[in-house]
């Protein structure tokens, strides 16, 4: 069936995110919204260079152009006031963007200009309002330090907001950041508005603009608690330890333990945001509904003067019981219409009473007592709406009748102990005393269950081979039956399908993550098709250079609190993945918000685990709508960039549940995930890329989870009690984790599979149980279906030009110690990238050297920038060469067999000569490298 993706939908809906996401904090004195009939001055060097996204796999989306905030001003009939707008310019070319260098090298902030007071105050007589932009990025393998330029603002910056304090009457903060950043600048500066405007993607500055003029009033609500200081995160005493990370906090993250053990330490409640209008929520009616559920009849009346939409937010105050509970956890939510001034709407709102894991039950209880439901627009303003009382030994067990039932819960689910702690801690917890609740602790129970005989005990069966050769086409048109074909395929050809191929793997769309599936020629024989994975969650990373939509961040759209929006938006991303030949979006990232300093933040939603189950589910139902699957990352525990590799996690089975795992079981069970990675590190000594509990016990047997799994990129592989490695996919695959990823050649892989199944550590039936996994998801993809000539033909409509993705295939090429590429023949105008892949023999640190000539003046500059796996990695700048052949160089990873790489010229004039390879280390640590290895200039 061919599909329709008109362009100009997906974008106004972009942009619709980025204006119902944006949270405005503060708004004093009419500040906001700005007048079009006054100049503006804007303020701050990240105004040029808008932060659409942070960096890493979860933002490296290619686009023509990012709209920045002057320019979405410009386009909504703001004017700016000029001469501080070319000073910016001026400034900004002479001291160039730092890209930084390599993967993660980017620097969180740049280089701010401190405008001269002259000039500040000649703006401030031609304009009433300043707009003052600080910018941060954050991203892979890297945390939010604790300084300036990253947690804390700048001299600089500080230095800017207090002289444009100083000379204006109306100062406005917008925060470009990935993450919360420290606000304590606030009470020292008194901005009369303060937004936290995120990272927008692509469309970022129309979104933004839309709001700042007043064409949208901000809906956008906090996703997290903003404390005073991080020394008030719960987490903060264990968070950025290299080896063992406490959750000694356990289930009290984020408001969970601000609002139970220390409400006076927060600046602005989870579910805090302001509009440019009031509203009056007002719960109507609370009533019995089917299966032990209640409907909350709830009205929402503008009571302002400016149209806007109301985030309606439900939580409940569960009795302590045997078990202790924090004093609110959000059970619902439900985004308005626009509401004109005066009008209302009525919304009705199934709830469910919250359940908690007894890990001396084993169970999912919920205890008897008093359940209290506040309805309200943020975790702190609630207020009552009905209470509901639970008595397991009464029928009904639920009523709204007052009662004191006995001590004691009923059971909602029976479970079996997985993924307990080894190591003994205690947990804090709530106390009743006569002044309230008050923090004290208790020991956190262990581990008692003997994992290895789970295991053992739940070998499967080996499927018997059948009579007949069959192709995976024949399971599809029912000609034969999965087990069948999947008993057809020997030993080698099992161990094959579960080794993932990239990055880059020739055998699907170019740039991309890795090809699964169909990744050898003895595979592809039996009509088993490559499946495509493209990073995620902010868009498709396309290494090659291949422009694609950028979206917004996670957390801005999890600030939306609109499913509905969200599930429509990600139906134009599985259009636009189908078009690219895509399957599979590593996305969305779905970690507990449990610190701010986490660099990976703003990739995942919230400190709830409701909210995040919740948005996640809808950006599946959308991309599934397109035919095409969202990987749920990462699971679970990954909350920390510091030695993530090797870090374990040690938390409690109840806080795993209720806290860490709790969103991924609403992906599963109401977002119909298909397709799971788990994390770098481990969760109570065992990584979790080898975690059958994790794997099968709950993903699998509890969640009812029928698709696969699949590792992080190059991920750590253990057993319990030995240390991690990347071999032991034998390990992996008991767990029923299907896929490592990812392998520089699936056929020639080096790991242990073929030896333990000679020595019967590993069973054929584990095999072609990850193999049934695998070709049970495939068989309802676009890849089977381009296989077999029946894929959807995607038409692009509306989309501008200079947006569009070039559809011509990348050259490969192979490359050994002392290649040299002629690129003599490639286009080198301004703005022109020539991508190309390389076959890499041996994988390791080479120096690329690339030559050129120019026959412009000596003073002409010329910069290339050459990009490794879609990280800038040098910017080499050529003079004018009186046509002599030049030559620059840089040391850098080709750690893929497979390696994707371009070449950008942001001026015209240079003349192409060639590319050159020399291997200097095939070992990849950093450490192997010597000073002894660079040249002087690449010292420099």
């Amino acid at each position: 069936m061919n599909r329709t993706l008109d362009w100009a939908k997906y974008r106004r809906l972009a942009e619709q995110a980025v204006a119902e996401g944006i949270v405005m904090l503060e708004n004093r004195g009419g500040a906001l919204p700005l007048p079009k009939d006054k100049p503006v001055a804007v303020f701050g060097r990240i105004q040029l260079h808008y932060y659409k996204s942070g960096t890493g796999s979860g933002g490296m989306v290619n686009v023509s152009r990012v709209v920045s905030i002057p320019e979405g001003l410009q386009e909504a009939g703001v004017t700016l006031w000029q001469p501080l707008l070319d000073a910016y310019r001026a400034w900004d070319e002479a001291h160039p963007y730092d890209l930084g260098n390599g993967w993660g090298g980017e620097p969180w902030s740049q280089a701010e200009m401190l405008p001269d007071e002259a000039l500040v105050t000649e703006a401030a007589a031609a304009c009433e309002r300043a707009v003052v932009v600080i910018g941060r990025t954050a991203g892979e393998e890297q945390e939010n330090r604790d300084e300036p330029g990253s947690w804390r603002l700048t001299d600089a910056e500080e230095a800017m907001l207090g002289l444009v304090r100083s000379k204006f009457a109306r100062v406005i903060v917008l925060l470009n950041t990935a993450n919360l950043i420290d606000l304590s600048f606030i009470d020292r500066f008194a901005p009369d508005a303060v937004l936290l405007v995120w990272q927008g993607g692509m469309t970022g500055g129309t979104g933004t603009a839309a709001v700042l003029t007043g064409a949208v009033s901000p809906s956008g609500k906090l996703t997290d608690t903003a404390a005073f200081t991080l020394a008030d995160y719960p987490s903060d005493a264990y968070f950025g330890d290299p080896n063992a990370n406490c959750y000694a906090e356990d289930i009290y993250v984020g408001y969970r333990y601000f609002e139970t053990f220390a409400p006076e330490k927060v600046r602005y409640p989870f579910g805090y945001g302001l509009s440019y209008t009031t509203f009056a929520v007002s719960a109507d009616s609370l009533t019995a509904g089917q299966h032990r559920d209640w409907m909350l009849t709830v009205t929402v009346r503008n009571t302002g003067s400016f149209p806007g939409k109301e985030a309606v937010q439900i939580y409940c105050e569960a009795p302590q019981g045997t078990l202790g509970q924090p004093k609110r956890q959000l059970i619902a939510f439900r985004k308005t219409t626009a509401l004109d001034p005066g009008a209302c709407e009525t919304v009705q709102i199934p709830l469910t009473l919250p359940s908690s894991y007894d890990e001396a039950k084993h169970a999912w209880v919920r205890e008897n007592g008093a359940y209290r439901i506040y309805c309200g627009s943020d975790v702190r303003s609630a207020s009552l709406a009905g209470t509901v009382y639970a008595d397991s030994s009464a029928t009904p067990e639920q009523s709204l009748t007052p009662c004191e039932p006995a001590p004691g819960c009923a059971v909602i689910e029976q479970c079996e102990q997985a993924m307990a702690p080894v190591q003994a801690f205690d947990r804090i917890r709530p106390v009743e005393t006569a002044d309230g609740l008050t923090m004290g602790s208790e020991a956190v129970p262990t581990l008692t269950v003997d994992e290895e005989q789970r295991l053992t005990d739940a070998l499967p069966a080996e499927f018997a081979k059948t009579e007949g050769t069959f192709t995976l086409a024949d399971v599809k048109n029912g000609t034969c039956t999965l087990e069948a074909f999947i008993a057809q395929l020997s030993d080698t050809e099992l161990c094959q399908i579960v080794r993932g191929e990239g990055m880059g793997s020739p055998r699907v769309t170019a740039g991309t993550a890795a090809a699964f599936g169909g990744v050898t020629d003895a595979l592809e024989a039996y009509g088993i098709p490559a499946g495509c994975c493209s990073d995620g969650p902010s868009g498709m990373r396309l290494d090659c250079g291949t422009k694609a939509f950028s979206l917004p961040i996670g957390t801005m759209l999890a600030s939306t609190f609109n499913t509905a929006l969200i599930t429509e938006l990600f139906a134009c991303v599985g259009l636009e993945m189908t078009a690219n030949r895509v399957d599979c979006l590593l996305g969305p990232g779905m970690n507990i918000h449990r610190h701010p300093r986490n660099g990976r933040n703003f990739e995942y939603f919230s400190e709830d685990p409701l909210l995040t189950g919740e948005i996640a589910a809808a950006e599946l139902i959308g991309l599934h709508s397109a035919g095409v699957e969202g990987t749920v990352k990462h699971c679970c525990g990954n909350n920390q960039e510091t030695n993530r590799h090797f870090l374990n996690s040690v938390v409690s089975e109840r806080a795993l549940r209720e806290i860490y795992l709790k969103g991924f079981e609403i992906a599963v069970k109401k977002g119909g995930a298909k397709s799971v990675m788990t994390t770098y590190g481990a969760v109570n000594g065992v990584w979790t890329a080898c975690n059958y509990d994790l794997c099968t016990q709950i993903i699998r047997r509890e969640w009812g989870f029928d698709g696969f799994l699949m590792t992080d990129w190059w991920a750590n592989l253990n057993r319990r009690g030995e240390a991690p490695c990347k071999t032991d996919l034998a390990a992996m695959v008991r767990a029923q984790n299907d896929v490592y990823m990812v392998c520089a050649d699936s056929a020639e892989h080096e790991d242990n599979l073929e030896a333990a199944l000679a020595d019967g550590s590993l069973s054929r039936a584990e095999l072609q149980r990850s193999a049934a996994n695998l070709c049970r998801f495939l068989l309802h993809t676009h890849a089977m279906e381009r296989l077999t000539g029946d894929a959807p033909e995607i038409t692009v409509i509306n989309r501008p030009a200079d947006e569009e993705s070039a559809d011509e295939p990348v050259e490969f090429f192979d490359v050994a110690d002392g290649t040299v590429l002629d690129l003599s023949q490639i286009g080198t105008e301004r703005g022109t990238t020539y991508p190309f892949a390389l076959t890499v023999a041996v994988p390791g640190w080479y120096r690329v050297t690339l030559t050129a000539s120019s026959a412009q003046s000596e003073t002409a500059q010329i910069p290339v920038t050459i990009f490794n796996m879609g990280t800038a990695s040098g910017t080499f700048t050529w003079n004018g060469t009186d046509g002599k052949a030049v030559s620059y160089s840089a040391v850098m990873p080709l750690f893929s067999h497979f390696t994707t790489m371009r070449l950008y010229f942001a001026q015209s004039g240079l003349n192409m000569h060639a590319v050159g390879f020399t291997l200097v280390s095939d070992n990849f640590s950093p450490t192997a490298l010597s000073q002894d290895d660079f040249t002087e200039e690449e010292q420099a």
